[in-house]
């Protein structure tokens, strides 16, 4: 327990009316009787707590008080220790975005910083001690931001301008906001687009003017609504699913298997040790971002034209290297030879066969002997001509089926 803790238990025991002896407190508090007078005189002198001792009655009570300053205690309704949680979460939200929300979060923090007067540890110390580091931020206008939050939380349209990446096109839309999404460090509004007439994802830092309008919001319900944004991979979502059959090396396994990609992922270890991973997707773009991001750790055995795809994107950057390889003067090359000679790489993880495809009701398990074998697979040659490949996935908007469970329109590239 601690000390705003027990200043809140000395309380409700002298609120019975009759002295309350010193052993009572004791065994109520757990602490020493030194600890117990301390606190007594920092109620007395700093809380202005009418506190005197009933030497008839050999106890401690509430007296009246003879004038001065209220006594009152900490206006909390939680404890010191969820004091530092909440400048915790603070400090957190400060380093997520900067600036954000700024101007709400500094009434709170100084209020909290005067609370933590008492307790164990200074605001000054939580903020010190705990940091968040973000990868891959992109910068977000913050009146945007609190724009498209007011839409959302009093149920109003919005008017956005919003710029597509992929398509180099900026596109004006009426939406009717649903949710805010924090995902892989960036904000996302999805809502119903009512120039679509379907529910899209929109990155709102590509939103260039957000402006509220007096019509009320269109509401999806909240089961169609999960069905849409949880079934897919990542930021692609929609209702129907490919599974996909991951396979990754033991070493690399001792790290994927603790990790979460989908909240109805399937994982398992093989003979070899090796994490045999199932994810359902309906996109394969982030996907095969966190695929080709462990390179030759991972296998994909399943479907084949998620395997293909992967297969075709690393002969493709293979070919980059290579070009940019042989362009290079005689002196880099021969640098880069050099550097090449230096502590051996370790051994590359050696692939087997593709597992059967799994179909769109769910994954079918690999067969035990594709998954137990390490048999080379055949190395094709880099093709001259270009290959068609996956783009990085686009953090603007995605097209989703709709929610009365019609089948999705045909992608529009202002969407992308």
């Amino acid at each position: 327990m601690d000390r705003t803790e027990r200043f809140y238990q000395i309380d409700q025991l002298l609120q019975g009316g009759r002295p309350v002896p010193i052993e009572r407190f004791l065994e109520a508090l757990g602490v020493s009787r030194a600890t117990f007078k301390r606190d007594l005189e920092y109620m007395r002198d700093r809380l202005n707590a009418p506190i005197e001792w009933d030497r008839f009655e050999g106890g401690y009570r509430y007296t009246q008080p003879s004038g001065g300053p209220a006594f009152a205690l900490p206006g909390l309704w939680f404890n010191a220790s969820e004091v530092h949680a909440l400048l915790m979460m603070q400090q957190l939200l400060a380093d997520l975005q900067p600036g954000l929300l700024e101007a709400q979060v500094r009434p709170l923090q100084a209020r909290l910083r005067a609370l933590l007067g008492s307790a164990d540890h200074s605001a000054e110390e939580v903020e010190r001690r705990f940091r968040l580091s973000s990868a891959a931020r992109r910068t977000l206008a913050v009146r945007h931001f609190e724009a498209v939050a007011t839409a959302t939380l009093r149920r109003r349209r919005l008017r956005i301008a919003h710029y597509s990446r992929q398509s180099d096109e900026t596109t004006e839309r009426e939406v009717s906001p649903q949710q805010l999404v924090f995902y892989r460090d960036n904000w996302y509004l999805v809502g119903w687009c009512h120039l679509r007439r379907d529910i899209r994802s929109f990155a709102i830092d590509a939103i260039s003017d957000a402006e509220m309008l007096d019509g009320a919001a269109r509401e999806v319900g909240r089961d169609a609504l999960a069905e849409v944004m949880e079934s897919g991979y990542g930021i692609f979502s929609g209702r129907e699913v490919t599974w996909a059959t991951l396979r990754f090396a033991p070493e690399r396994s001792r790290w994927v298997a603790a990790e979460s990609w989908h909240p109805q992922q399937r994982g398992r270890f093989d003979a070899q040790r090796r994490w045999v991973l199932e994810v359902p997707y309906n996109d394969p773009r982030e996907l095969m971002m966190d695929v080709l991001k462990h390179g030759a750790s991972v296998e994909v055995l399943a479907p084949a034209s998620l395997r293909e795809r992967v297969v075709a994107e690393l002969r493709q950057a293979l070919g980059a290297y290579e070009a940019g390889a042989a362009a290079e003067p005689a002196g880099d090359a021969s640098a880069t030879a050099s550097s090449a000679s230096g502590p051996s790489a370790p051994a590359p993880f050696t692939p087997g066969p593709p597992a059967p495809t799994p179909t769109a009701a769910g994954p079918s398990a690999p067969a035990s002997s594709a998954l137990a074998s390490s048999a080379p697979a055949p190395t094709a040659p880099i093709p001259t001509a270009p290959i068609p490949t996956a783009r990085s996935p686009s953090r603007g908007p995605v097209a989703f089926p709709s929610a009365d469970g019609a089948p999705a329109p045909a992608p529009d590239p202002a969407d992308a």
